[in-house]
């Protein structure tokens, strides 16, 4: 008899979209697609080798999570970093890990720690190299440990949600010469999990996101100081030429 072959199944048409979404998120956080600029689902769906139907429908989900604007029969485009914006998320976000860290450091096992210490270890070598894209990666898998081993599936969405307009700014201020979250308070939260010190774990863990929320302070206060840096050298312009057309007119 002829062997049977395996039944090639088509992809379902949510990990096309899933597809999609990944991949264009992805490039607006990491700044490939830049703040400001318009998308067209036709030019996307042609570099991402899909049609344009898993394209459209990951620009609804992108508009809704904040990382696209849109503007019906006119344009889609990527919002700006909005430090406020980022300050509330941090937020939600932090607000989520301390849930997980309260209900996840008491089922946590050994092998948990242990993957906990391994994403700290290349965490800090990707800081010591100025590998941001390692450095948020290592972050990531830490702090999912908690998330999974936590077991709320509520909490899980809601930091995957909005991490993303965190990490945008995390990216350009690290781009700009701004320090990375400390390998040494990952390092105190490792060790009270692994104590099974659910009050400090949680106490660092609020640091960790705390210091994201000033981050987001710092952005604030530096876009307002770029403001003013380019209304004075707009002012400083139209006294130049308030002086040169003086001038001519003498002449």
């Amino acid at each position: 008899m002829e062997a049977t072959r395996p039944a090639i199944r088509p992809v379902p048409r949510t990990l096309l979209r899933d597809r999609a979404y990944e991949a264009i998120r992805d490039a607006i956080v990491a700044g490939e697609i830049e703040p400001g600029a318009v998308v067209r689902d036709a030019e996307l769906a042609e570099r991402l080798g899909l049609s344009r139907a898993p394209v459209r429908e990951a620009f609804s989900r992108l508009v809704d999570e904040g990382l696209l604007e849109s503007k019906p029969q006119s344009y889609t485009r990527v919002t700006a970093v909005v430090a406020a914006e980022v300050r509330d998320a941090a937020a939600v976000v932090g607000a989520m890990h301390e849930l997980a860290v309260r209900v996840a450091v008491p089922r946590l096992l050994g092998a948990d720690v242990d993957v906990m210490r391994a994403a700290n270890a290349r965490f800090a070598d990707a800081v010591r190299t100025g590998d941001v894209d390692a450095a948020l990666h290592a972050d990531d898998e830490l702090h999912d440990v908690l998330v999974r081993v936590s077991g709320n599936r509520a909490a899980a969405a809601t930091v995957a949600r909005y991490t993303p307009l965190i990490r945008r700014l995390e990216r350009r201020r690290f781009g700009e010469g701004g320090n990375c979250r400390s390998a040494g308070l990952h390092e105190q939260l490792i060790e009270a999990c692994a104590a099974g010190d659910t009050d400090s774990a949680v106490r660092v863990t609020v640091e960790i996101w705390r210091g994201l929320e000033r981050l987001a302070d710092e952005a604030d206060e530096a876009d307002e100081v770029d403001e003013v840096d380019e209304a004075g050298e707009a002012g400083e312009a139209r006294d130049a030429g308030d002086v040169d057309q003086e001038a001519h007119q003498v002449h």
